[in-house]
């Protein structure tokens, strides 16, 4: 990241609400982006794209920019960095490391050799915790679980494109290998790796 980041909690910067780039030009100009520019993403550009994962929208409510099942949220979103593992906490809009390594070349081995994955300098992963679902909804948390993830990351994908970034949905993983890998909370399942960069010139 260019910006210094050595603290163990980092607040980001208030994410944009506005843009130059329409809804109907990022839908068109997006795609599938898997080799990436070596440049570090900035601090507002992490900031846009982990608001768009599951920000909120209204402050000092609980309105979100993805629709949740019953507005449980059961998503908790990680990003891999060249300096460490981070948790981003959407109320308070901040970073939080877990881990201080790279582990984007690890996780690339673990998503089967996908060298985006190791790469890119950003990479989302978007884990879920099933049970904050399933307590109302039992055994549908299977079905509304996986939908509020794909809305998660199709905003994440969109945001990139406006940002003039790219990004890659990544689904093939070992997921018991990833979740040791990341030191993830017992009840936290990975589904969804998205990494993140510029377009190579």
């Amino acid at each position: 990241m260019a910006d210094d980041i050595s603290g163990a909690t980092i607040q980001l910067p208030v994410p944009r609400t506005s843009g130059v780039v329409s809804v109907e030009e990022t839908l068109a100009r997006r795609r599938s982006l898997r080799e990436f520019a070596a440049e570090p993403l900035s601090l507002a550009e992490l900031s846009q794209l982990l608001w768009a994962a599951h920000g909120i929208t209204e402050p000092g409510g609980g309105y979100r920019t993805v629709p949740s099942a019953g507005a449980l949220y059961p998503l908790e979103i990680y990003l891999a960095l060249a300096d460490g593992f981070y948790h981003h906490n959407p109320r308070r809009h901040t970073l939080r490391r877990q881990q201080k390594h790279d582990l984007r070349q690890q996780m690339a081995w673990v998503a089967l050799h996908q060298a985006a994955v190791a790469t890119a300098p950003a990479v989302l992963v978007f884990c879920a915790v099933f049970k904050r679902t399933s307590r109302t909804y039992g055994r549908d948390a299977q079905r509304y679980v996986p939908m509020e993830v794909g809305h998660a990351a199709q905003n994440v994908l969109l945001q990139a494109v406006a940002l003039g970034l790219g990004g890659v949905p990544i689904g093939a993983f070992h997921e018991d290998q990833m979740h040791a890998l990341l030191g993830l909370p017992a009840d936290h399942s990975p589904l969804y790796l998205i990494p993140v960069g510029r377009p190579q010139a």
